[in-house]
């Protein structure tokens, strides 16, 4: 085993803080500033450093590894990037403000890439002419820029960021599945050998477009994701992604509608309230506009209308909520009193429990005016059904009707099977066997390597600092010298004995530095093992620590070096 350099904390560019920095809002971002890993450049902007750049790396490894193992081949393509291949997908104004754009000195448009997708299919439009060439994955590890609204979370949600990011080509839907396959498998190998708690969830598309897509999340307080979890059947999925059979029901008993007079119920709680029925009896009409026209979403008037799933919907239009203004040019449509019966010129999108036959209260179209026994199907027409409501704790399980548990998450990897969205808009064929054009179908799989550090830290860190597992750590061993010279005399010579076995060694050999500094920075580093060489140094008895366990015992510094090497 070759030779470990030691790294020296006399001679190391980190500074550990004892407060958290004042803008630190989740534990990742605190630990990760105060035991040196990382510093603030700018909003969204992180300065990786040596400690950190160590941990950042053993995951890129790992990645590398794992994809290599799938027969992926590297390569590294430009973060500066012309216009024309976005703007034949149509990504260069679909990705709107969250696009780096810039001009160079000729007035040529450019961007920083968010991903990749169009430059890897005209590299393999470039390369792979027949279907012999097919399938390859591509793959590389590289900066990725998108400029977030609110950069939060230190390296959880940056506006440059490290990912990994492959592409499968393949001439025919079952290539494209066994693809997929085999990125599904690498990632779970992946998250593995980082120690990661991670589920697999189904989940939306978005901007990428294609057909089947799914994210690997990992469980944190701090993650921005919300997935449901059925703890009784295999179902996982991100809450923007789940959807419900729509079950129409007979309204043959259901009496004629009926107006009601409501003054002053301009909500559904006040409704509810002054009807004495319960709010789930109500239709609550929320009025959007996409693109500049009106939208009505109609949901159960106990359940809230999740916006990203309408803003899904719709993609890449935008989509506004109503304004005074528009009800003032459009004397039909009167507020807290929408109804979807006679709405004229207006689209109406539904929830699946907004099923036909089912009987609402509803707005009248009236002010001071409600309507009772409203009728889906009967008395106004659904022009598309889409689950727009905001999944709750205990909504049935999809699969097997169980009630859902929710909790956050933070994405790490995401893996998608575009099809042919990204060859269609380029024009991506090769020759087939029979010697005619075929249109490649793609997919396309990413990783968080940055993330994933965060996504560690906040699952593995404990009261006293970080603790990483040993793959992803930045040695090894932390060895510390307790301050005197005897002390630290026999800390680098078992630091050296124990490089020289290939153990990665990070010592504390910081003169002037008090011993409970020393000790309290090692357990903030969160290096796997501390060794301490302390009181009993001169019997050549040093202290041996697990830092995740906490586990302490004395042992000879043979007996230290024996099992370390082990």
């Amino acid at each position: 085993m070759a030779n470990a350099p030691v790294q020296r904390m006399s001679q190391l560019l980190a500074k550990t803080l004892r407060d958290d920095p004042a803008d630190a809002e989740v534990l990742s971002h605190k630990l990760l500033v105060r035991a040196g890993y990382v510093r603030r450049t700018a909003a969204g902007i992180w300065s990786w450093l040596p400690l950190g750049k160590k941990v950042l790396s053993n995951v890129e490894r790992i990645v590398r590894e794992e994809m290599d193992a799938i027969g992926a081949q590297e390569v590294s393509l430009p973060a500066l990037l012309p216009r024309e291949p976005y703007e034949a997908t149509g990504r260069w104004n679909e990705y709107g403000a969250e696009l780096f754009r810039l001009q160079d000195r000729k007035g040529g448009d450019y961007l920083l890439g968010p991903t990749h997708e169009e430059i890897f299919t005209l590299l393999v439009k470039d390369q792979a002419s027949s279907y012999k060439d097919l399938p390859v994955i591509l793959y590389q590890i590289q900066n990725k820029f998108r400029d977030e609204a609110r950069p939060r979370a230190g390296i959880l949600r940056g506006r440059e960021f490290l990912m990994k990011d492959s592409y499968s080509f393949d001439t025919e839907d079952e290539g494209l599945a066994r693809s997929y396959a085999l990125h599904r498998e690498a990632y779970q190998r992946v998250f593995a050998r980082l120690g990661l708690d991670y589920r697999i969830c189904a989940a939306t598309a978005g901007a990428m477009g294609g057909s089947k897509s799914e994210e690997f999340l990992a469980p944190a307080e701090a993650g921005e994701d919300t997935f449901a979890d059925c703890p009784n059947c295999d179902f996982a999925a991100n809450t923007e992604a789940i959807t419900y059979e729509l079950k129409p029901v007979d309204a043959a008993d259901v009496p004629a509608a009926e107006d009601i007079p409501t003054p002053d119920t301009p909500t559904i709680e006040t409704l509810a309230a002054s009807l004495g029925v319960p709010a789930s009896a109500t239709l609550k009409n929320l009025l959007v506009k996409v693109d500049g026209e009106i939208v009505a979403v109609g949901v159960p008037g106990d359940r809230e209308v999740d916006l990203d799933k309408v803003e899904a919907h719709f993609a890449p239009a935008t989509v506004e909520l109503v304004t005074e203004t528009d009800f003032a040019g459009r004397p039909d449509l009167v507020r807290g009193y929408v109804g979807p019966q006679g709405l004229d010129k207006v689209t109406y999108i539904a929830d699946p429990r907004v099923a036909p036959g089912t009987s609402w209260i509803t707005g009248a179209n009236k002010a001071g005016t409600h309507t009772k026994n409203v009728v889906a199907g009967r008395d106004f027409e659904v022009d598309q059904y889409v689950d727009v409501v905001v999944v709750q704790e205990g909504d049935p399980c999809p699969k097997c009707g169980t009630g859902l548990v929710l909790d956050r998450a933070i994405e790490i990897g995401h893996i998608f099977q575009l099809g042919r969205k990204y060859a269609d808009a380029l024009k991506l064929d090769v020759l087939g066997q029979n010697g005619k054009p075929v249109r490649v179908t793609m997919g396309s799989y990413g990783i968080g390597v940055s993330r994933a550090v965060a996504a560690l830290a906040e699952q593995s860190a404990d009261d006293k600092g970080l603790c990483w597992p040993k793959e992803v750590a930045p040695a090894d061993v932390h060895v510390v010298a307790a301050g005197k010279a005897l002390q630290t005399e026999l800390a680098l010579d078992i630091s050296q004995k124990l490089a020289a076995a290939g153990v990665r060694v990070l010592v504390d050999d910081r003169a002037g530095v008090s011993p409970g500094v020393k000790f309290t920075d090692s357990e903030l580093i969160g290096v796997p093992q501390i060794l301490v060489a302390g009181r009993r140094a001169g019997e050549g008895v040093v202290e041996l620590k697990d830092r995740r366990t906490g586990e302490r015992e004395e042992v000879t510094v043979e007996e230290a070096v024996a099992r370390l090497t082990a």
